[in-house]
This record gives structure tokens, C-alpha cells and sequence, in this order.
């Protein structure tokens, strides 16, 4: 039982940890693809910018507002997915949806940060939240897929 309030600690320090000191906030100027959505529900919304080459995510950035848990998720997505084909970013995405809804996911990857978010899915209100902006990079990168 410790262990579990300990780990709920940890990931909850990590999540503010990104939303109080984002990665990758900004917005990306020349020839990014930029992709806005919202949580009509909440209020939530997003602004995300990324630049592919050959095939890959070379950059990411998001600006937005929201609560903590979109903004933190907006924050360990941009970090996972830089250097990532279309194609791993798309998984990833895949897997982090899995997660959200509480269901087995692929664990051979190495989520990070990103698991801290796992404790979301047992708040069906905040999912939307924590995938607002995995929805953003999905939309995004199916436009860049031939």
C-alpha cells in the first residue's frame, strides 16, 4: 500500500513538474505544421507546431491553455515524439490512448514521463484532457503521411 502512495506521489510531482516548467512551449515559425484544438468541455485548448523531414518529427512546440493534466501531457508528448518517424509517433500515440483507457498496452517502449499519466485513466472526465494533444499530433501527422 505504501509503495502505491508513493508512486501516486511521484507521478504527481512529475506531472506538475511539467506544467509548472513545460518543455517545448512556443510556437514554431517557418513551414511547421500547426494544428489547433480544443476541449469545448473544459476549456482546454492547444496550439501545436511541429516540423517534419524525411519522414520525421525534427521539432515540436505547443502553446495553449488548460489544466495541468493537458498541459503537462501537451509538454512529455512534444518530448517524446522529436526525433520519432511518423510512424512511431502515430504508435505512440496509439499506446498512450491504451493507457488512457486503462486497457494493455505495448510496455516494450520506454513511456518516461509519460507514465506518470497512467492514474488519469481512473478519471474518465480527464481523459480528454491528458489526450487533447496527442489528438492534435495524430490529426497533424495523418496530413503528412502519402
Amino acid at each position: 500500500m505504501a509503495f502505491n502512495n508513493n508512486l501516486d506521489t511521484l507521478y504527481r510531482q512529475v506531472i506538475m513538474d511539467h506544467y509548472k516548467n513545460p518543455r517545448n512551449r512556443g510556437v514554431l515559425e517557418n513551414e511547421s505544421l500547426t494544428i489547433d484544438m480544443n476541449n469545448p468541455t473544459c476549456g482546454d485548448r492547444i496550439q501545436l507546431s511541429m516540423k517534419v523531414e524525411d519522414g520525421k518529427v525534427t521539432e515540436a512546440k505547443f502553446d495553449g491553455e488548460g489544466c495541468s493534466i493537458s498541459m503537462s501531457s501537451a509538454s512529455m508528448m512534444t518530448q517524446a515524439i522529436k526525433g520519432q518517424t511518423i510512424e512511431n509517433a502515430i504508435k505512440l500515440s496509439h499506446i498512450f490512448s491504451e493507457m488512457m483507457l486503462g486497457k494493455e498496452y505495448d510496455d516494450s517502449i520506454d513511456l518516461g514521463d509519460i507514465e506518470a499519466l497512467q492514474g488519469v485513466s481512473k478519471f474518465p472526465a480527464r481523459i480528454k484532457c491528458a489526450t487533447l494533444a496527442w489528438k492534435a499530433m495524430e490529426k497533424g501527422l495523418d496530413s503528412q503521411k502519402q
